[in-house]
C-alpha cells in the first residue's frame, strides 16, 4: 500500500470486501510469485529466482502428466580430476567433447570431427577421472554455457572434459526422445532452473537428477525418435551438398590443396623485408609461395575491385545485456550459420541503429579471433555486428555471384591467404588493408551459378532440418499442454 502511495496507484485495504481481480490485475505486471511454506524446502532453494512463474507454470503443468526423474531413468556421470591433456589433443583418438560441441548440436556427430579436441583412449583409461559415454547416451552442459543436451551419434566412444556431465544406462525411454525433452522448454527450463547459483553457474549431478521427465507413449516417442533421425539425415545430406559444391570450386580452378610441408625458404633482403616489411620467418613459407604461383595462372582480382567493405561497431562490453537489439559476435558465425546471439544492445547505443542492420546478400567476414569466416546472409535481419565482423557487398552479380565468394572465402586459397597474413600476432587479427589485397579468382558465370546452386540446395536442406527439431521439440511440448493426439497432428500436418 505504501508502494502504491508513492507511486500513485490504486490500492485497496485487505478487507472482506477487497477486489480479487483489481488486486490479480495490478500483480499482472510484476514478477511476484506467492508460495506456500509448506510446499519449500528450507534445507534446497529458497531464493526469490528459483519462484519465478515461468518456473512454476513449467513445475504445474508437469504435475498433471505422467513423469519420472532422470534419477530412475539413467545414472548420471561426469569426470572429476585428471590432469592437463592439452599436450596430447594432437595424437588423441577420441573425442573429448566440451560445451562448445554440444550448444548447438543436437547431435553429436563425426561431421563435427574437425572440430573436435582428441585425447588418446589410453589416457582416457588410465586416468579414471575421466568419464566416458558410448553411442545413444545423453551429453548436457555442465558450466560455462549450462544445460544444453546432445546425444552421441556416430562414435562408439566419447570422453566427457570437466564443462559436460553424461546420461548412462539409460532405460524404459527413447534417448532421442530424452533429448528431444530435454532441449525442450520443459527440459531446458527445469535444467536452467536447477543451475547452482555460484560465480559460475554451473549443473550438479544431484539437481540434474532430480529434473522431471515427461513419460508419453511409445509410439509418440516413436514418432520424435522418427523426426530426430530425418533431422540427422537432412544435415548430413546438407553438408555433403557443401562439400560437392567444394569439389566443383577446386576442380573449375584445377587448384590442388597445398601439400608442400617444407619450412624452410631463404630470402634475400630485397625478396623480403624491403618488399613486404615482414621479418617473421613464417611468412616466408613454401607453402605460401606454391598458393600465389598457382593463383598467377588463374584469372583474379582483388577483393576490393569486387566488394564495398563496411564496419560495423564494437560499443563495449558494459552495453552489453538481455534486453535490446541482439548483437552478433564472431564466436556466433560460421560458414554454415548464424548462432542466436546471448548478448543484446540498447537502441540507442548509436543514433538510428538500424543503418547497421545487415541486408539480403551481405557477407559477414570475421577479421578478428578467428578470422576468414565468411557467412552470406539468406535475408535481412534486425541485429547488430560485431567490429570484428565486416560487411561485404558484391558491386556486380553478374560478375561475381555472392554465393561463389562466400565459398572461396571459406576455400583453401583464401584460408591460407588470412594464415599468412595474421601469423605472428598474440591475438589474430586481420587488417583490412590486407583483406582488400585478397587475391579472389573469378571463373565464368555458368560455373559460378552451378556452383551456387550446390550451396543454396545445401542450405535449403539445412534449413529443413532445422524445422525438423524445431517441429519434434513443438510436439513435445504440444504433447504436454495440449494432448498426444493434437501433437500427433500437428506432426502430420
Amino acid at each position: 500500500i505504501e508502494f502504491a502511495k508513492r507511486e500513485n496507484l490504486s490500492f485497496f485495504n485487505l478487507s472482506p470486501s477487497f477486489n480479487a481481480e483489481r488486486y490479480a490485475a495490478l500483480m499482472d505486471g510484476l514478477e511476484c510469485s506467492e508460495v506456500l511454506l509448506s510446499e519449500i524446502d528450507l534445507g534446497d532453494r529458497i531464493d526469490a529466482e528459483y519462484f519465478t512463474k515461468e518456473y512454476l507454470n513449467i513445475q504445474h503443468n508437469l504435475s498433471l502428466v505422467k513423469t519420472l526423474k532422470i534419477g530412475e531413468l539413467a545414472s548420471t556421470v561426469a569426470s572429476a580430476f585428471y590432469p592437463a591433456a592439452t599436450q596430447l589433443y594432437a595424437a588423441g583418438d577420441t573425442p573429448f567433447i566440451r560445451c562448445v560441441d554440444c550448444i548447438n548440436y543436437p547431435i553429436i556427430s563425426n561431421e563435427q570431427d574437425t572440430s573436435f579436441e582428441k585425447i588418446p583412449r589410453s589416457f582416457a583409461r588410465d586416468n579414471h577421472g575421466v568419464s566416458m559415454l558410448e553411442k545413444n547416451e545423453i551429453v548436457i552442459t555442465k558450466v560455462g554455457t549450462p544445460c544444453y543436451t546432445s546425444i552421441v551419434d556416430d562414435y562408439n566412444e566419447v570422453a566427457l572434459s570437466r564443462t559436460v556431465l553424461g546420461l548412462r544406462n539409460i532405460q524404459n525411454i527413447s534417448p532421442h526422445y530424452l533429448m528431444t525433452f530435454l532441449r525442450s522448454k520443459y527440459g531446458f527450463t527445469q535444467l536452467y532452473r536447477q543451475r547452482e547459483l555460484t560465480i559460475q553457474y554451473q549443473l550438479t549431478l544431484p539437481r540434474v537428477k532430480a529434473v522431471e521427465i515427461f513419460i508419453p507413449s511409445k509410439n509418440f516417442q516413436s514418432a520424435i525418435e522418427g523426426i530426430i533421425k530425418q533431422y540427422r539425415l537432412s544435415l548430413k545430406n546438407s553438408r555433403s551438398l557443401y562439400s560437392q559444391a567444394q569439389a566443383a570450386l577446386t576442380k573449375a580452378l584445377n587448384f590442388k590443396p597445398v601439400k608442400n610441408t617444407s619450412n624452410i625458404a631463404i630470402k634475400d633482403f630485397s625478396q623480403s623485408f624491403a618488399l613486404t616489411g615482414r621479418l617473421d620467418a613464417e611468412y616466408y613459407m613454401p607453402k605460401y609461395e606454391d598458393l600465389y604461383n598457382l593463383l598467377d595462372k588463374l584469372n583474379t582480382k582483388r577483393l576490393s575491385e569486387i566488394v564495398n567493405i563496411k564496419k560495423s561497431i564494437e560499443p563495449g562490453s558494459e552495453f552489453y545485456g538481455e534486453d535490446g537489439v541482439p548483437f552478433i559476435r564472431v564466436s556466433d558465425v560460421s560458414k554454415s550459420g548464424i548462432n542466436p546471439p546471448s548478448i543484446k544492445i540498447p537502441l540507442d547505443t548509436v543514433p538510428n541503429i538500424a543503418r547497421l542492420y545487415p541486408v539480403k546478400d551481405t557477407i559477414l567476414l570475421s577479421k578478428d579471433g578467428s578470422v576468414g569466416i565468411a557467412y552470406k546472409l539468406e535475408n535481412d535481419i534486425k541485429a547488430v555486428t560485431s567490429g570484428a565482423l565486416l560487411h561485404l557487398h558484391v558491386k556486380n552479380k553478374s560478375e561475381i555471384l555472392p554465393d561463389y565468394l562466400t565459398l572461396v572465402l571459406n576455400s583453401e586459397i583464401v584460408q591460407l591467404q588470412a594464415e599468412r597474413d595474421v601469423n605472428g600476432a598474440i591475438i589474430q587479427h586481420w587488417r583490412l588493408c590486407d583483406i582488400e589485397n585478397v587475391i579472389i579468382p573469378v571463373i565464368s558465370q555458368a560455373a559460378q551459378h552451378e556452383i551456387a546452386e550446390q550451396v543454396q540446395n545445401s542450405f535449403k536442406l539445412k534449413s529443413k532440418a532445422e524445422d525438423l527439431i524445431n517441429k519434434a521439440i513443438k510436439a513435445v511440448e504440444l504433447a504436454i499442454e495440449q494432448g498426444e493426439d493434437t501433437a500427433i497432428n500437428y506432426i502430420n500436418a
